[in-house]
């Protein structure tokens, strides 16, 4: 994948571990200052970077850094973020504060986790025939807690 610097202290996804999947996205604000997200309070952070090249093949989500939500309540809204392989503007990471207490994120800071999936994209059609299964309609908590 190919990425292009859209500041100049923007930084490539970083994996801790040869083997990761997750790839650390950092926080790289348009006026280089800190953001502190006070409780209940959700921003959209930018990372400075735009996808350069994708194959269309690829899924590229946004999710939680796991440090984040244990230790200090945040998370990723709308976890898994998508970027379709064809955007082309900042990659920005939709970060809430679900603590009781504010927290300062500063340029710099990991604040969540870029995971690339290969993908497969059926055709969608419709049918009139039903198929039967064990499960039937059964949906939300139908097999208990």
């Amino acid at each position: 994948m190919l990425f292009r610097k859209l500041r100049p202290d923007a930084r490539l996804p970083h994996r801790s571990h040869e083997n990761d999947t997750g790839a650390d996205l950092y926080f790289c604000p348009e006026d280089g200052l800190p953001v502190t997200l006070a409780p209940g309070e959700t921003r959209v952070l930018g990372t400075g970077l735009e996808l350069a090249f994708a194959p269309d093949h690829y899924d590229i989500q946004i999710r939680p850094r796991s440090g984040l939500a244990a230790k200090h309540g945040l998370t990723v809204l709308n976890t898994p973020g998508t970027v379709d392989p064809g955007y082309r503007g900042e990659i920005k990471v939709i970060l809430s504060n679900f603590s009781n207490e504010p927290f300062t994120v500063e340029p710099g800071t990991r604040i969540a986790q870029l995971v690339v999936n290969f993908v497969y994209r059926p055709p969608f059609s419709f049918t009139e025939e039903e198929n039967e299964t064990t499960r039937g309609e059964g949906g939300f908590g139908s097999t208990g807690l």
